[in-house]
């Protein structure tokens, strides 16, 4: 994957942020702060360019660079975090004032036609079978027209941080979904197995509110 593009830009934006809370929630100092930033960027770029190119269809790319993004940060600290730790350390570097109204955008689009399109259209290509840093889906509506859930049985998250010996640390990325679901204000979200903690799929469930 080209470093140009996506990936710079997901590091211009929010780079600072990983930073700010290697202090706030990690407890390292400034000088502490910068020299595991630096050290993140140089493995964040070593990170995207051995990924593959998505397909251009395929919707999970952002996914994917912000794990490789939050491994790069995890793997330039001095001393691996707890699940606990890394979680939040990950909900506060994300949910910056930007990414906050994306999700109040994305929320008044949730449920529309448009919205449920993209849910087939992404079920239907299987990126995952060509790319095993990206994810397969099933589409299930639920059947009183409350919502949908999003079942997935391949994980791009998990290939890459598996490969980096970071998969302990997958749960840190789940747990944003409830977070990016409550800003959005549209959907609760709901899930009860992850691949990650060794279910047989991921489901991501959305209800109307």
């Amino acid at each position: 994957m080209k470093y140009a593009g996506m990936p710079q830009g997901m590091w211009l934006l929010f780079a600072g942020s990983f930073r700010r809370q290697l202090l706030a929630v990690c407890g390292y100092g400034n000088g502490e702060a910068k020299a595991i930033t630096a050290k993140a960027k140089t493995r964040y770029r070593e990170i995207i360019q051995d990924l593959p190119e998505f397909e251009k269809a395929d919707r999970f790319k952002m996914n994917i660079v912000s794990c490789a993004m939050l491994s790069a940060f995890l793997l330039a600290m001095p001393g691996r975090p707890s699940v606990e730790q890394a979680t939040e350390y990950y909900r506060a570097s994300m949910m910056t004032a930007p990414m906050r109204w994306f999700c109040r955008m994305s929320g008044k689009r949730k449920f529309s036609e448009r919205d449920i399109q993209g849910m087939r259209d992404t079920a239907a290509l299987r990126a995952a079978d060509r790319n095993p840093y990206s994810w397969n889906m099933e589409y299930l509506p639920y059947a009183d027209g409350s919502g949908y859930e999003a079942r997935f049985t391949k994980c791009g998250i998990c290939t890459l941080m598996r490969e980096l010996g970071l998969f302990e640390l997958v749960p840190a990325m789940c747990r944003l979904d409830y977070t990016m679901s409550e800003a959005g204000g549209a959907s609760e979200f709901v899930r009860e197995y992850t691949l990650a903690s060794g279910g047989p799929y991921c489901d991501c469930g959305y209800k109307r509110r």
